[in-house]
């Protein structure tokens, strides 16, 4: 039981906007896409279940849950694990949100740990961010330490040094790592010219090619982890690792300072709560944008039968597109950090408001987003996130997505600490006022400021049924992440695709701008698609969007079945 407690250049981004997420991920290579029919089973358990990216990862969380350890023990475990395992995205120098169902209160909480701005970050400090997506003044403050203390802090239950143990011996003592690992680190290596700590420590101790089997050893962030594990969060905010990491960031000319660290704090914040079709879905509020999005799209959908009307239809499609094109213009105009803007989330996730967004999709014709969003028109998250689900034997359930903005975040690496830097600064509009036709958004709510979290699209998400967890999911992806959630959820929810099916079932994405629905081989049907362009809908070919490690808990025996994404790596373990 749980125990109880008081990006790149313009020029980049917009490729990234028009082409997909995949162009700027040089983490792990894709694998080819699934087919919608599924190619196995999901893994069952009866007990407890784990999947994420990460193989090793997934049996560290398993392991931990063998020993007694609850959802969150795990998913802290398992998070730790993934720095070391997954250094394009799993980390303790970046930020993330984490949604836990305790069965035994039926409570649901968001553990928000997004990155914050420093006290340096004005708009004018700023500009210089606008050539680059690397490097020191990239730099956000980390949160992800915080984050997974506070979570422990209110609901582990194993001591937190036991946690770090499993993550400390894969670092020392190595991992044999796999082909896709093996890929990533020879690219990021040779893309690392500028950043030779990197360089140095993902370099192969031979200067040869890594390839898959080799061992992979991380001695300084063994180090590292052994101080957090000895002295909590503060030995990374107050305490030694703090020290270096100012030191790297002032070596650099960046903008963060010790008093930074000290100040920052990750949250507890009350999830959105959405109800579809007879169920409970509950996913991050803002700062991230993922509830909110997610809470208008599924109230369009709600009054609409996707079941009859067949999940690659036109007219099922088309609607999908419709509902997508909407949320993502309120995104773009009312969404940031809640300290900083006043965010109308009651109005705009109102049946009322709903009801008369969905009248205004005409079943008929695609309605051009430049129309929907005129007023905001003057003339992205990254792709390096993770996501990993965890149920445990009790019903208790952790959905967790974290991320480096960028893959292998800044490219700093943290001399003699054996970590990266997030480069989550990118990710505020860069441009205020300036939001075009090709993706580039500059709308007030997500303008930096001293202190400010970063708007993100990270949407972990637990789903209940009756009181009972019954979905457990997310995904990275930049700004894809929602729609592939939504997806995900649809697909489980009104065409009742088993898990496996439902995570390798090909997808789609609308951004609102630009204009042009990005999809997967096989989503949409040669003559559907024929038909949609008829209609007004563009379209754009991509290799994948997203990798969503999912849970689907049977309602009527309790047994688990996962899924773990075979557009990347990754592994369900369970038991």
């Amino acid at each position: 039981m749980f125990r109880t407690a008081a990006a790149s250049s313009r020029l980049g981004w917009i490729l990234l906007a028009l082409v997909g997420p995949t162009l700027a991920l040089p983490g792990p290579r894709a694998a080819t896409m699934a087919p919608l029919a599924p190619v196995d089973k999901p893994v069952e358990a009866r007990h407890g279940l784990v999947v994420s990216v990460s193989p090793p990862g997934s049996d560290v969380g398993l392991e931990i849950l063998q020993k007694g350890g609850n959802a969150v023990d795990a998913a802290v475990a398992t998070a730790f694990a993934l720095a070391v395992t997954y250094p394009a995205a799993g980390n303790i120098g970046g930020g993330g949100f984490m949604m836990v169902h305790t069965a035994r209160t039926g409570e649901t909480v968001n553990i928000e740990y997004r990155e914050m701005a420093p006290a340096a970050a004005t708009p004018e400090i700023f500009r210089k961010l606008k050539q680059t997506s690397r490097g020191h003044m990239t730099v956000g403050v980390p949160g992800t330490v915080r984050g997974l203390a506070l979570a422990h802090e209110r609901y582990g239950s194993l001591p937190w040094n036991e946690l770090l143990e499993p993550a400390i011996t894969l670092a020392e003592d190595g991992f044999l790592i796999d082909g896709a690992l093996a890929w990533s680190l020879n690219y990021v290596e040779r893309q690392s010219i500028r950043f030779p700590e990197l360089r140095s420590v993902f370099r192969k101790p031979d200067l040869t090619r890594w390839q898959s089997g080799d061992l992979l050893v991380q001695k300084d962030l063994a180090h590292t982890l052994r101080l957090i594990a000895e002295t909590g969060p503060d030995a990374f905010y107050t305490g030694p690792i703090a020290g270096m990491l100012v030191d790297e960031i002032r070596a650099g000319s960046g903008l963060i300072t010790k008093e930074d660290l000290a100040a920052y704090q990750a949250n507890v914040r009350t999830p959105i709560h959405i109800t579809y079709r007879g169920y409970d879905v509950y996913a991050p509020p803002p700062p991230s944008s993922g509830g909110v999005t997610l809470a208008e799209m599924l109230g369009m959908l709600e009054n609409s039968n996707l079941t009859k009307e067949g999940r690659t239809s036109v007219a099922a499609t088309h609607r999908m597109i419709e509902v997508m094109r909407r949320a993502y213009l309120d995104r773009a105009k009312y969404l940031g950090d809640p300290a900083f803007s006043d965010i109308p989330i009651a109005r705009l996730n109102s049946p009322e408001y709903l009801k008369g967004l969905a009248e205004t999709i005409s079943p008929d014709h695609a309605t051009p987003s430049e129309e929907l969003g005129r007023d905001i028109l003057v003339g992205r998250e990254g792709p390096s996130t993770t996501h990993f689900s965890i149920v445990d034997r009790e019903g208790n359930a952790v959905s967790n997505t974290y991320t480096l903005e960028e893959s292998y975040g800044s490219h700093v690496m943290v001399h003699g600490a054996g970590f990266l830097l997030n480069s989550e600064l990118t990710d505020f509009n860069l441009h205020p006022g300036v939001t075009d036709r090709l993706g580039e958004i500059g709308t007030e709510p997500n303008v930096i400021a001293p202190h400010k979290r970063i708007l993100s699209s990270q949407t972990p998400v637990i789903v209940l049924r009756d009181g009972q967890v019954f979905l457990v999911t997310g995904s990275p992806g930049g700004r894809t992440i929602i729609n592939t959630v939504l997806q995900v959820l649809v697909n489980v929810i009104d065409f009742q695709l088993d898990v496996r099916a439902a995570v390798d079932a090909p997808r789609l994405h609308h951004p609102w701008m630009p204009d042009v629905v990005q999809f997967e081989e096989k989503r949409i049907p040669e003559e559907a698609r024929k038909q949609l362009e008829a209609m007004g809908h563009h379209f754009d070919v991509t290799d994948r969007l997203g990798d969503a490690h999912t849970i689907w808990v049977d309602p009527e025996t309790a047994l688990r079945h996962g899924a773990a994404d075979k557009r990347i790596d990754g592994k369900a373990a369970g038991y």
